[in-house]
This record gives structure tokens, C-alpha cells and sequence, in this order.
């Protein structure tokens, strides 16, 4: 993979970070959803994820990927457990969110299917494949290098 791509894998998921986070941002502070807990958990995980891969690309640090990748793991367990409860695979008796905004309250339904916590696991999917894929194509190519 060339060097261009590489970079193209940390902008998208750059892309996709700033995406989630003026959404998860209009979702509340616009269209007046309030955040469940689960919600804020995976806000905690998303916002920095933006700052670190600006920063990253800004000064070119090949290595912002080992910043944001715990970041967006955490947020994608999160998302997972979120929709495990969200489409009711597991009970709601072991829900988290037993005051305030309940985890499993519909607020949109596009499609038939497409709900907010979706959107938050389809993003942190993408955001962990590009980074994975920027750290695995980085190992190939310096071991291809190492051989010449």
C-alpha cells in the first residue's frame, strides 16, 4: 500500500469521527434527543478520537493510530453492548441505564432499520478497520523495506 493510502485510511477515520461527533451533537443539542448513559460512554470515546487524529495529521505522526485505536475499541465494545440491548438480545435486566434516558428508547428509525445506536457501531467499525488496516499495511511495508 503506498504512503497516500495510508494517509487516506487515517483521514477517513478522521472523516468518520467528525461525523459521529457533529451527529451525536445535532442529536442532542438540535433535534433535542437526550443522551442515554451508554450514549455519553461512547461520546467519551469519540470526541478525543477527533483531536487525536487532527493532531496526528497535522504534525504527521505516523503513530496517531496508537492513540485513537483504544479509544475506538472502547467505544466499539460500548456499541456493541448498546445494540445487544438496544434490539433486545440481551435482557433489560442487566440495562445500565435504570435513571434518567433509557438505553433502548427509539428516537429515529430510517430505513426501517437504521436507529442512533447503529450509527455509533457502524462508525466505530469503520474508524477501527481504517486504523487497523493503517498499522498492518505500516508492518508490511517496513517489513518489505527491512528485506531490501
Amino acid at each position: 500500500m503506498t504512503e497516500t493510502n495510508r494517509e487516506r485510511l487515517l483521514q477517513g477515520a478522521l472523516a468518520v469521527a467528525v461525523v459521529a461527533t457533529f451527529g451525536s451533537l445535532y442529536f442532542s443539542n438540535i433535534a433535542g434527543f437526550p443522551p442515554c448513559v451508554l450514549c455519553w460512554y461512547q461520546r467519551i470515546a469519540m470526541y478525543p478520537i477527533v483531536a487525536i487524529l487532527t493532531v496526528g495529521f497535522i504534525i504527521r505522526d505516523a503513530r496517531a493510530y496508537l492513540y485513537a485505536l483504544p479509544l475506538a475499541l472502547a467505544g466499539l465494545g460500548i456499541a456493541v453492548y448498546h445494540n445487544l440491548l438496544y434490539y433486545k438480545l440481551l435482557p433489560e435486566s442487566i440495562e445500565p441505564c435504570m435513571m434518567g434516558v433509557s438505553c433502548t428508547t427509539k428516537y429515529i428509525e430510517w430505513l426501517g432499520f437504521v436507529t442512533i445506536p447503529l450509527l455509533a457501531l457502524a462508525a466505530f467499525m469503520l474508524i477501527v478497520a481504517a486504523l487497523v488496516t493503517y498499522a498492518v499495511s505500516g508492518r508490511s511495508a517496513s517489513a518489505s523495506n527491512d528485506e531490501r
